[in-house]
């Protein structure tokens, strides 16, 4: 991410479950501001700790700019963390 702006908004996201090596994927998700924004690339994702919780990270982008989506999943929450230009 290029330009990157840090935050901790919490955001409703569509997601879709599946088998396999990627069960969970965004979809879109939805900002406080009420835009929505249709994820079209996820790249990386990875699970890790914050203290004892376990937190499902997904960079993805809609073509237009960069995202960082956290799940937390102890209290099953999603919050949007980062957010950058998109690389030309």
């Amino acid at each position: 991410m290029n330009d990157e702006l840090f935050m901790n908004e919490r955001v409703d996201v569509v997601a879709k479950f599946s088998s396999g090596l990627n069960p969970l994927e965004p979809v879109k998700f939805r900002r406080a501001s009420g835009r929505e924004i249709t994820v079209k690339e996820i790249g990386l994702r990875h699970p890790t700790m914050q203290g004892k919780r376990m937190v499902h990270v997904f960079d993805v982008t809609d073509g237009a700019a960069d995202y960082r989506l956290e799940l937390d999943s102890e209290r099953l929450v999603w919050h949007l963390t980062r957010e950058g230009d998109r690389w030309v």
